[in-house]
């Protein structure tokens, strides 16, 4: 079973940049979906991004489209969530899982691994 970390969060300015990276153990990484969610304050866990084991295709959630890309390297067994152009709506604790499906990413029931989370604070 793989285990994830994830890292790279911080508190940023409105406007800035940040990329994180969510590191696997395990060598089964690269037969992994993966997928990035966010929870915010008060707020139930959402989905962010998806990135396919197949073909590294890669599905977003309509909110973060154009600002968030997700990418993998799976030589080094990491996923990554740049995000630019950042807002303060996109604080939140940002939690990489894993996930055997090819569809349906957004649905959290899917997913069997998660990993701790890491925090992201954008002031404004």
């Amino acid at each position: 079973q793989v285990q994830l970390v994830e890292s790279g969060g911080g508190l940023v300015q409105a406007g800035g940049s940040l990329r994180l990276s969510c590191a696997a153990s395990g060598r089964t990484f690269s037969s992994y979906t993966m997928g990035w969610f966010r929870q915010a304050p008060g707020k139930e866990r959402e989905f962010v991004a998806a990135i396919s084991w197949t073909d590294s295709s890669t599905s977003y959630a309509d909110s973060v489209k154009g600002r968030f890309t997700i990418s993998r390297d799976n030589a080094k067994n990491t996923a990554y969530l740049q995000i630019d152009s950042l807002k303060p709506e996109d604080t939140a604790v940002y939690y990489c899982a894993a996930t055997d499906y090819l569809s349906d990413y957004a649905n959290q029931k899917h997913y069997h691994t998660w990993g701790q989370g890491t925090q992201v604070t954008v002031s404004s």
